[in-house]
């Protein structure tokens, strides 16, 4: 699961966790203007494991998510999870079709840039 900087929030976190299971989370990269430890325990677990090796990648994240807000569509409108799952789910589809057509026929299909 990815998510940009509006995602970061404990409820989030305990979410992917505990009722989906993902064992690893990158913490945001700007600081929250402390330097304390953080009280919350899903906080805390990913400032003790956090890959710096690994979060020169952020980046590529951000941009994609950014890249298909502007190409498709930045919100939801169904009103049910059940709904508002399949509709996400149907958005990034549309999107990977639309970088597959990009890439086989190009000029046919355009990106925001």
């Amino acid at each position: 699961m990815l998510g940009d900087a509006a995602f970061d929030c404990e409820e989030h976190h305990r979410l992917c966790h505990e009722n989906l299971g993902i064992a690893e989370c990158i913490i945001p990269i700007q600081r929250r203007n402390t330097t304390r430890w953080p009280e919350t325990p899903y906080r805390r677990a990913m400032k003790r494991g956090f890959p710096k090796r690994h979060y020169g990648q952020r980046w590529q994240v951000e941009s994609a998510i950014s890249r298909l807000k502007r190409c498709i569509t930045s919100s939801l409108t169904s009103r049910t999870e059940e709904n508002q799952i399949a509709e996400a789910l149907l958005i990034v589809l549309t999107y990977d079709l639309m970088i597959v057509l990009l890439y086989f026929a190009p000029g046919r299909i355009r990106l925001a840039a």
